[in-house]
């Protein structure tokens, strides 16, 4: 029997995201994304088609490598101008019921005690539909307007990162019991402080020594995401991620990446299928193959050089303007996005790239595969590629917005549900248990779920001593 496949839609509160140029196309929304309908309609687009959820990436700082400056992606619109994320989420939750979201947000310039305050916030006024999609930062022009001097090394992220879950952790899993809020009209008692626990953190990173701000969210710790294919990042993410991200543009690489993680995951102590993995994928799908490639045509006479060299240099961390548009480029090792330097070096034996090349293959989709054509030649090729990479699903990212994921809904996904490998609808409760069958929380086995019992049963200080003493009558 052929396993489902799962989608969601990749966007990015910026113009054109992963298609440089295609703003300009007549039909392209993505200039609207300062407006919230243009985000309420995209929502109710995706749970139409079913989505499991839309993913949206950010960066903090600009694309600054190409020719050392950021003129390119200023004047093509390269993920600049680039607005917050969090706050499109509660309206695009308002108007859906079953839609989940993943939040980028990157741990490398926020403490963790106001973040995860914030990331509460939203699974509560999501009924517990809130992923984050951890990342370290790669960009170093947001290092610099955050006062470092230069970004910090890429392994040492990392490093960065294991803390900073810590607290977080301990925040959102051990600082409140399970039974702490009563909301005990007639007692007037709100919550037990005997059950509310300071976590007294003192790392090398961060000191915090208090309770979390908030109860318990639905599912206290938001789904898990990470989108970092490097060594070390995929270490991290066979830890602590519960889906992976990745973008690889063929299946030979795809494969060698995901058996690469679900060993990582076993190695970890995890069931290598309690994650799942999402490649990035561009389609271009119509009524028919003539049609989608009709369409593919059209789109491609709006793509911008420039701006795919802006942002492919700012992935890498290479300034493409020092090569020749035809010379083969060959690995150097980079502090930023070090899978991006490995896709197009040396993780794929079979492929040589020139500059060229790779802003042709940016240009509609980033790093991710193209698919152009029609349901059925489409839906082939997604099935394909789950049956011979053993990835989950697919991100799939835009050429046009809403026209893609508009197309994407009306011709895919009735194929796919014909095939008998899409939901037709979704299955009950938060995100975490529509994406995995389970419960809400965290996974007894996830390394997250240990600092449950770590305070609860470590009796790690309440609150106020005179508050205790007042509940003392009280029993639970």
């Amino acid at each position: 029997m052929s396993r489902e496949i799962r989608l969601n839609a990749f966007d990015m509160n910026c113009v054109g995201h992963q298609s440089p140029g295609l703003w300009a196309h007549p039909r392209d929304r993505s200039w609207q994304y300062k407006d919230l309908e243009y985000w309420t309609d995209l929502a109710k687009i995706l749970e139409r088609g079913k989505f499991d959820g839309l993913f949206i990436a950010d960066v903090l700082g600009i694309y600054d490598v190409y020719n050392g400056n950021g003129d390119a992606a200023i004047r093509q619109a390269a993920q600049v101008p680039v607005n917050d994320p969090l706050q499109l989420i509660p309206p695009m939750a308002l108007v859906t019921e079953h839609l989940g979201f993943g939040l980028t947000a990157s741990l490398s310039f926020e403490h963790p005690y106001p973040f995860a305050r914030r990331l509460s916030t939203l699974d509560h006024l999501t009924k517990g539909r809130a992923g984050w999609n951890i990342v370290t930062s790669y960009l170093e022009s947001g290092a610099k307007n955050l006062g470092q001097r230069a970004q910090t090394e890429h392994d040492a992220r990392y490093d960065y990162a294991e803390e900073y879950l810590e607290v977080c952790y301990k925040l959102w899993e051990g600082s409140w019991e399970d039974g702490a809020v009563l909301r005990d009209r007639e007692r007037k008692l709100f919550s037990d402080p005997r059950k509310i626990h300071e976590i007294q953190h003192f790392g090398k990173h961060f000191q915090v020594p208090g309770i979390h701000l908030c109860e318990p969210s639905p599912q206290r710790t938001p789904v898990l995401y990470q989108a970092g294919a490097s060594s070390r990042g995929k270490q991290f993410a066979a830890e602590h991620a519960e889906c992976v991200f990745v973008a690889a543009p063929s299946k030979v690489l795809l494969k060698k990446v995901v058996a690469d993680i679900r060993r990582r995951a076993a190695e970890a102590g995890r069931d290598p299928r309690s994650i799942l993995i999402f490649n990035l994928q561009t389609v271009i799908v119509d009524e028919t193959d003539a049609k989608a490639k009709a369409k593919f045509e059209e789109y491609k006479s709006y793509v911008s050089y420039e701006g795919a060299l802006a942002l492919i240099s700012g992935w890498t961390g290479i300034d493409f303007s020092q090569f020749k548009p035809d010379e083969p480029l060959r690995h150097v090792h980079t502090n930023a996005i070090q899978s991006a330097v490995e896709t197009f070096s040396t993780a794929d034996p079979n492929r040589v790239w020139t500059p060229n090349e790779l802003a042709d293959w940016v240009g509609i989709g980033g790093f991710g595969p193209l698919f152009v054509g029609g349901p059925e030649t489409v839906a082939d090729l997604l099935q394909e590629w789950v049956e011979d990479t053993d990835v989950d699903g697919f991100n799939l990212a835009y050429a046009l917005t809403h026209e893609t994921f508009v197309d994407a809904v009306e011709w895919l996904v009735p194929e796919l549900q014909k095939r008998g490998v899409y939901k037709k609808a979704y299955a009950p409760g938060t995100l975490r248990e529509k994406l995995f069958g389970a419960g809400p929380k965290l996974s007894d086995v996830h390394p997250g779920a240990g600092y449950r019992d770590l305070l609860w049963r470590a009796g790690s200080p309440a609150l106020d001593c005179t508050a205790v003493a007042n509940l003392s009558a009280y029993s639970t």
